[in-house]
């Protein structure tokens, strides 16, 4: 069973002082919901619809998800006693057991034809979830979580995340040049890139590999630059337009104003979205 967080762009606006950061997590699906509640948060998870059956399987089959706290039954949301020797021993044996046995039926599924978006379903309560958060706004977060009365897996990946933010430097970025690839909170764009590319394709860039959690390829070592651009393309020009993967772009602004859901920070989504309203007139 895993549970991870990494942080993959940290960044501080020189002006107004707010730190903006995107994490990326792994951890089981089943506690998903409760992450999705934080509306402050701007997210792309992988997706059951996107990950080909027998990759999926494969993950299941190798790094079950599992509960971290095996808690007694008892009135209320929480179990403070967890169960111990025989029962424990026995309870984990057949959280395993259903595991294998919905693997098995997916496979089969799978062997009669029948997409990755039905038979990933029924084997969803074992499977993880990778997912890409970027967020000014952690606090509430962090008190609701990292609580005794949260959901014990939760409330560990809350812990992971506060220790990966604490252990992180963040990179001062500066609203006097808009053009500057050194001035954009750009998740997953190496140093090197920033040197290269216009902030044009860097935003597309960071788009598409944001974009590229559903189907958990986004961090590819020799990412395709073109593919890159391409993709993003392709999730602008849609009808209805599929705009998450450009929230988590941002340029810092002078003041600590909120802009959509960033404090103090101007998402790329907003450029994308004036430019279409822009061109249907």
């Amino acid at each position: 069973m895993t549970i991870t967080a990494k942080v993959i762009e940290d960044s501080v606006g020189a002006d107004n002082g707010v730190r903006l950061t995107t994490v990326e997590l792994t951890y089981p699906r089943f506690v998903h919901s409760e992450l999705m509640t934080h509306r402050v948060f701007s997210r792309n998870a992988s997706s059951s619809r996107a990950i080909p059956i027998l990759k999926m399987l494969g993950r299941i089959w190798n790094d079950m998800a599992m509960p971290v706290h095996w808690g007694k039954n008892q009135k209320g949301m929480q179990a403070n006693e967890q169960l111990s020797g025989l029962r424990l021993w026995y309870v984990q044996k057949l959280w395993k057991l259903s595991g294998y046995i919905a693997c098995g039926f997916a496979y089969l599924m799978y062997l009669a034809g029948l997409h990755k978006q039905v038979a990933n379903r029924i084997t969803e309560p074992w499977s993880h979830i990778t997912v890409v958060v970027t967020a000014t706004e952690w606090s509430n977060f962090f008190e609701l979580r990292d609580h005794p009365d949260a959901q014990p897996e939760i409330r560990e990946l809350a812990q992971k995340i506060a220790v990966a933010m604490a252990n992180s430097d963040t990179v001062t970025r500066y609203s006097n040049n808009f053009k500057s690839p050194q001035n954009w909170h750009l998740p997953y764009i190496s140093n090197k890139e920033r040197e290269t590319f216009s902030i044009t394709d860097l935003l597309r860039m960071s788009t598409a590999r944001c974009a590229r959690t559903s189907y958990l390829t986004h961090d590819k070592k020799n990412p395709d630059v073109i593919t890159d651009i391409q993709l993003h393309d392709r999730l602008v020009a849609s009808k209805p337009i599929h705009a998450s993967p450009t929230e988590h772009q941002a340029f810092p602004a002078k003041t600590q104003n909120f802009f959509a859901n960033f404090r103090g920070w101007k998402q790329y989504r907003k450029q994308v979205e004036l430019k279409i309203a822009s061109e249907n007139k």
